[in-house]
């Protein structure tokens, strides 16, 4: 695959030569604050809470669909998305990548760095507020394939072969906190079973510049770690969906050839009762599983 990210220096020249609808995921104060000339404002990109029913994924892909033909995507531009830092926004450009592959968008870029890469390098921002030309978008129905619903994730439980990978914050991974939203904003604290983790950090490292990606044979070897290669199929999760899509935009890169999202990830999955869960220190729940 042609490489998703793309630094400021190539973005600015890549502005010059294609069409493009750039996107900025951030909250509309920062935006306010300066963004990049023409960028469009979607925070709900970031903010908008999924659920995997029918309902929830039709509701899903028509308001972003919606939203990304209001910003002026038809299919001939490339979209350009962008956030603050790769590690401050929870990776909400990425969220934004990884909707519109899942609504079949056929050109994604992912401003590597943000926009403080693109400010730290001298390139103009602006306040000014663009008026986009609503545009036609169209949805793929088959590039909805890396959706996968709660039934989906359920059914792979206990399936030896498919990677159940959470990629959440270290708090949420052993049971201490049910969200990034605070302790107690889900109703249970815990992991789907079977699940092995990589905190959606380790995809990334730092340098002089900010967090940056790591490099393809860097994050297979993160990989290796919990036993994915290039062929396992991955089903990934977190809490919402964005700090998955950062891992899924890595993953990609690095040659995975067969990741998909719970989208609805813990959010939706600790408010069913009916869904499994394990509990406490991830050590006692493997020592627990191995005796029975």
């Amino acid at each position: 695959m042609t490489d998703v990210l793309i630094t400021a220096g190539e973005l600015a020249e890549f502005l010059k030569q294609e069409p493009c609808v750039v996107i900025d995921t951030r909250n509309p104060e920062a935006y306010g604050a300066g963004h990049l000339p023409n960028a469009v404002n979607v925070h709900e990109i970031f903010t908008y809470l999924a659920t995997s029913t029918p309902e929830g994924i039709h509701e899903l892909k028509t308001k972003f669909a919606d939203a990304f033909g209001a910003a002026g995507l038809s299919g001939k531009e490339t979209a350009v998305i962008y956030e603050q830092s790769m590690n401050s926004g929870f990776g909400q450009s990425c969220r934004g990548y990884y909707l519109l592959t899942m609504l079949g968008y056929p050109k994604v870029k992912v401003l590597h760095g943000g926009y403080d890469a693109w400010a730290a390098a001298g390139l103009p921002v602006t306040e000014d507020v663009p008026s986009p030309v609503k545009a036609s978008f169209s949805v793929l129905p088959e590039a909805g394939d890396i959706l996968i619903d709660a039934s989906t994730m359920l059914a792979a439980v206990g399936k030896p072969g498919i990677a159940l990978l959470d990629v959440r914050d270290i708090d949420e991974w052993i049971g201490e906190s049910s969200s990034p939203y605070g302790k107690d904003f889900c109703p249970r604290k815990g992991r789907i079973p079977g699940a092995v983790w990589l905190e959606w950090y380790r995809m990334m490292k730092p340098t002089a510049e900010g967090p940056r990606f790591k490099s393809k044979n860097e994050i297979l070897a993160e990989c290796a770690t919990v036993g994915i290669t290039q062929n396992t199929p991955v089903y990934l999760y977190c809490f919402k969906g964005a700090r998955a899509s950062n891992t899924f935009l890595a993953l990609k890169n690095a040659g995975v050839k067969d990741v998909r999202m719970y989208f609805g990830s813990w959010n939706e999955w600790s408010r069913d009762p009916a869904l499994p869960i394990e509990e406490g220190l991830p050590m006692e729940a493997k020592l627990t599983t191995k005796a029975a």
